[in-house]
């Protein structure tokens, strides 16, 4: 007698489970936090005026636990980025204390990757690269423009004898040719600007995680999905967590 053959069940998302709002609420209030320049508590007020009655301390915890798994989820959707990276860092103000956001984007400024630091050394530019590196969507460098941080050239030439980085990748000094990056800069910080700065390490980097994935979204990085179409990516976010558009 022949075995009769099981057939796989999808498991359903668990990330909602015990949530008193639905899914479909609590994605809308995080990608519109994430997209524009408002605070929780303009957004308590938006979600008000449309009959959902969350506190924004709620708002907060929401985004805190679904932006970094939109961007974890988002990353094998993302269309391959090209060899000529732009590299720069900017600060950031978490606690009372200066951080630094690293960021790279390619020379069509498709977001590469992105890095919170405490320091801006040798140490940290080696951490970026690599964490860029292990992005699915990324390629080794052909070039890698940046300022003039002494800690790049150590950083690359150190990372070139360990075999991490092609030993052909070029390294340019040329602050000009930055201009692309540092427009995501100012957008980092446009959004930042409501909160008044982040309350802690773990906050700021989850936020940012969030401000950076839907900055991808917004630039068109998502295979099959236009920058400008709100609808598609509200439904493509939604598909993520097996949720019904």
């Amino acid at each position: 007698m022949a075995r009769r053959r099981r057939v796989a069940s999808v498991r359903p998302d668990q990330s909602f489970k015990g949530r008193q709002f639905t899914a479909e609420v609590i994605l809308w209030a995080v990608r519109w936090y994430l997209m524009f320049p408002i605070s929780y508590r303009d957004l308590e007020l938006m979600l008000a005026d449309r009959g959902v009655d969350v506190a924004h301390t709620t708002l907060f915890r929401w985004t805190q636990t679904y932006a970094p798994e939109i961007e974890k989820r988002i990353r094998p959707h993302l269309r391959p980025s090209n060899g000529s990276w732009r590299v720069d860092e900017t600060y950031v103000r978490v606690k009372g204390r200066w951080m630094y956001l690293y960021c790279a984007v390619d020379s069509r400024s498709q977001t590469i990757d992105f890095l919170l630091s405490a320091k801006r050394d040798a140490e940290a530019a080696k951490r970026f690269f690599r964490k860029a590196l292990g992005q699915p969507h990324t390629v080794n460098p052909r070039t890698i423009t940046v300022d003039k941080n002494p800690a790049y050239p150590c950083a690359v030439e150190q990372m070139k004898e360990g075999g991490e980085l092609w030993r052909f990748s070029r390294l340019r000094q040329v602050k000009f040719l930055n201009n692309i990056v540092e427009q995501d800069h100012r957008r980092v910080k446009r959004l930042a600007r409501p909160g008044l700065g982040f309350g802690g390490f773990h906050t700021a980097r989850r936020t940012l995680a969030g401000y950076e994935v839907m900055a991808m979204i917004r630039k068109g990085q998502v295979r099959e999905i236009g920058g400008r179409d709100m609808r598609a990516q509200a439904a493509f976010v939604a598909k993520l967590f097996q949720i019904a558009p």
